[in-house]
């Protein structure tokens, strides 16, 4: 890897490159499914899987590209995760609202963050009372403030009326707000809060060349369109919205094969551009 000019690779983790149980689609013949690694245990559970072969091409990952995991997750949640290969240097948490930094929240970045979000948009606390008010116990199973910077819904998806969340994400978006609802979990964040505006800052500090990014939902959809290069895999919000953009490949696969499918194409494009 040139040491002047890298590549950077941002990708989003869950339904992207690893997956639950639930989400891994395994639609093959079970003799022909793929050998699989767990890479999240919580409370003693295993949540979290990526193939073996994905698996390897992430370790190689490493040697041709800077890797920066780009997850919604809290901090807590991210650092459950046990990625293959060397530890990433960088980190993007909470959406954009924490950069880590060999595992440490860079202080100033957050700051940054927390200031336009004043500036720019409706206050959390506002989300939180309208969610409150209008969620109903019938379908809502938690409600949660993550880091102090956005909130999330876990919801029982069959019971979940279709017009209570088209009527709340034009209820947000009034707001400076972005609604996504992803599995079993509907997500409200800042517009400002993005994976793109902590992309590019790494990008800034490593002097990054090219940038890859890959992600399934519609709060990775300002990452694939500010990435030189951009994936999503056959399934999540952005595949189910048919989303596409000039520099955005939408992948046929689907589940946890997408993972590693995504890392293949991470790995051709890093090699080519570090060339």
């Amino acid at each position: 890897m040139s040491a002047q000019a890298p590549v950077l690779v941002a990708s989003d983790l869950d339904r992207t490159l690893i997956y639950s149980a639930a989400a891994l689609a395994l639609t093959m013949p079970d003799p022909r499914a793929p050998r699989l690694l767990c890479v999240e245990v919580h409370e003693s559970r295993p949540l979290s899987y990526m193939t073996e072969t994905a698996a390897q091409l992430l370790a190689d990952l490493g040697d041709s590209a800077v890797f920066v995991p780009t997850t919604t997750r809290t901090r807590k949640q991210y650092q459950r995760i046990n990625l293959p290969g060397p530890a990433p240097t960088y980190a993007i948490c909470a959406n954009g609202g924490h950069l880590l930094v060999d595992g440490v929240s860079d202080l100033d970045w957050h700051a940054r963050v927390t200031a336009r979000l004043a500036d720019e948009c409706a206050p959390l606390d506002e989300v939180r009372a309208h969610l409150e008010e209008t969620a109903d116990p019938l379908w809502l199973r938690k409600l949660r403030i993550a880091e102090d910077l956005f909130v999330y819904l876990v919801v029982e998806r069959e019971l979940l009326p279709e017009d209570w969340v088209k009527e709340f994400a034009v209820w947000a978006e009034e707001r400076g707000w972005t609604v996504s609802l992803q599995g079993r979990k509907i997500y409200a964040v800042p517009k400002p809060l993005t994976k793109s505006a902590a992309m590019r800052e790494v990008a800034r500090r490593t002097g990054a060349s090219l940038t890859l990014a890959a992600g399934d939902s519609l709060l990775d959809a300002d990452l694939l369109l500010a990435a030189d290069r951009g994936w999503r895999p056959g399934h999540g919000e952005l595949a189910d919205a048919g989303w596409t953009a000039p520099a955005v490949s939408a992948l046929p696969e689907r589940g946890v094969l997408a993972g590693e499918r995504i890392l293949r194409e991470f790995l051709r494009g890093a090699r080519q551009g570090a060339v």
